[in-house]
């Protein structure tokens, strides 16, 4: 009897749950999300400033969207700093509302299904925030309300993805989704950083025409730190080979001087004491007289 009854209790509360993926699109995805936010607000007393996890069904796995409230007045002092997203101080709602609700998106393995962006591929999953009127909490009504930052940018960060540098090198962008269905290009600010002035959804994608390229660059440059590497290897040997024969042809010229040195002078040997030492034999310049004849000795 009480598995039947806990049984019940689980039908009634996942129920709103059973939903095919294939009937979303991303506005009704948006939609879906959104309940699901508050409804995890609903079941429970809210804490201003506080994230809560919203339930996801199993088809939609992967997903994750948490809703956070907060205070006007809190976002127009300190700003608001929560899961992907940095919104700046001195923002201020339209229409003003007392309290403001925050949801947050990460589509995760999900994004290549509902988002696209033609000509590119995406290489971080696609994140999104919307804004909602929350100063009554317990309503069921959701009004989606907009931010004037007052031309300060709103900062998304993909903490979960690594993008290489060289990425940034080959083309790499930031991607905002409109509700229409266009998407906008804008220049990546740090590797994992990019900006927008409101809500929406946002990713990083790199050409879809520059990946064959990426890869014979990469290529290419591995050829390259290789044949620096052989060339600067042969390089020096030859140096070295070169100054070792250098040495060698110094050394044996001094020895053949040395030898036709030695050849060329014949020196006697004498005695000093008990030492044997060379003695050049002494020959003396016979003097000559002014007549040209010779003194004889």
């Amino acid at each position: 009897m009480s598995l039947n009854i806990i049984w019940l209790v689980l039908s009634l509360c996942f129920s709103p749950f059973v939903h095919s993926s294939d009937n979303f699109t991303t506005d009704t995805l948006d939609t879906f999300l959104q309940d699901s936010a508050f409804k995890s607000l609903v079941r429970q007393w809210p804490h201003t400033g506080a994230l809560y996890k919203g339930l996801i069904p199993v088809n939609l796995s992967g997903m994750e969207v948490s809703i956070v409230r907060i205070r006007s007045r809190t976002l127009w002092k300190i700003g608001a700093n929560f899961s992907n997203f940095q919104i700046p101080p001195r923002t201020m709602t339209s229409p003003h509302v007392k309290r403001l609700a925050i949801v947050y998106q990460d589509l995760g393995n999900w994004s290549s299904y509902y988002y696209s962006a033609p000509g590119y591929s995406m290489i971080t999953p696609v994140v999104g925030f919307m804004v909602f009127n929350a100063s009554n909490a317990r309503t069921e009504s959701t009004e989606k309300i907009s931010l004037d930052t007052r031309g300060k940018a709103i900062v998304i960060r993909f903490a979960n993805s690594t993008i290489p540098e060289s990425m940034i090198v080959f083309g790499a962008k930031c991607v905002t989704f409109s509700a229409s269905g266009k998407f906008h290009l804008s220049e990546i600010n740090q590797l994992n950083e990019c900006h927008s002035q409101d809500q929406g959804h946002f990713s990083i994608v790199v050409p879809l025409q520059r990946k064959g390229r990426d890869k014979r660059k990469r290529s290419l440059w591995y050829l390259w730190v290789i044949e620096f590497v052989l060339g600067f290897s042969v390089v020096a040997f030859l140096g070295y080979f070169g100054i070792v024969s250098l040495k060698l042809l110094k050394t044996k010229t001094i020895q053949a001087m040395e030898r036709q040195a030695d050849e060329d002078l014949v020196l006697d040997t004498i005695w000093v004491g008990t030492s044997k030492m060379p003695s050049a034999t002494v020959t003396r310049t016979q003097p000559n007289l002014d007549n040209g004849g010779f003194l004889e000795s």
